[in-house]
């Protein structure tokens, strides 16, 4: 009788020969190991918004004589107008509040969770008094001044507002020129160093599957 846990390492380890067998070109095989990611995938995600959005937020409101719960009822029931052209100005409504509180949700989570927070380590890396007893002064005043300096030569890069050339094309002074070209730098320098981190993720994932299946072996050997 096979346990839970040997037939979990079975499919893990075909699932990631599958995946790997990517290596020579794709194939179906590959394809195969694809299809069911994103077919469990879709069937994972209908299941949580089925327990977590449509029973609680609608079903049973609705069941304990909730009216307000017909409004976004409705509003979902307009958005499938769209599969017809004929009709589907009748979802307009919908999809304009859709967008609207997407828009507004990524703003205000851009400027709250990314812009403040920037700012103020920008600023706080000026902050001596907070640094007493934690380094040394001068150090971290250098660090601050290229983060400071990385951060303004970075938002020039993104300046394109340009003068006209005598022959009539689009050209940014001298000033300009120079502080884009250092933070084009700067910002090759970011990229890459998330490309390293994308990698250094990848490559460890492939270590964790590659170690599993080396401990699944020996499992098997010593059976």
């Amino acid at each position: 009788m096979f346990s839970i846990e040997f037939l979990s390492g079975v499919v893990g380890l075909l699932l990631t020969l599958l995946i790997f067998s990517y290596l020579i070109g794709d194939n179906p095989l590959f394809r195969f190991a694809l299809y069911l990611f994103i077919g469990v995938a879709s069937g994972y995600g209908a299941t949580v918004v089925w327990h977590y959005v449509l029973v609680p937020k609608l079903f049973t409101p609705l069941g304990s004589g909730d009216l307000s719960s017909i409004i976004p009822l409705l509003l979902s029931v307009t958005l499938l107008a769209k599969l017809s052209p004929r009709i589907s100005w009748i979802g307009n409504f919908a999809m304009a509040i859709l967008v609207g509180v997407g828009a507004a949700a990524a703003v205000g989570g851009a400027v709250i969770g990314t812009i403040i927070p920037q700012v103020q380590a920008a600023i706080d890396a000026f902050d001596i008094r907070s640094t007493t007893g934690a380094g040394n002064p001068i150090g971290i005043f250098v660090e601050g001044s290229v983060l400071l300096a990385g951060t303004i030569f970075t938002l020039g890069y993104f300046q394109f507002t340009a003068g006209r050339a005598p022959d009539g094309t689009p050209k940014r002074g001298a000033l300009f020129e120079g502080v884009a070209f250092v933070g084009r730098i700067f910002i090759a320098i970011t990229l890459g160093v998330l490309f390293a981190g994308v990698y250094m993720a990848a490559l460890t994932a492939m270590i964790e599957r590659l170690s599993s299946i080396i401990n699944f072996i020996r499992q098997m050997a010593g059976l």
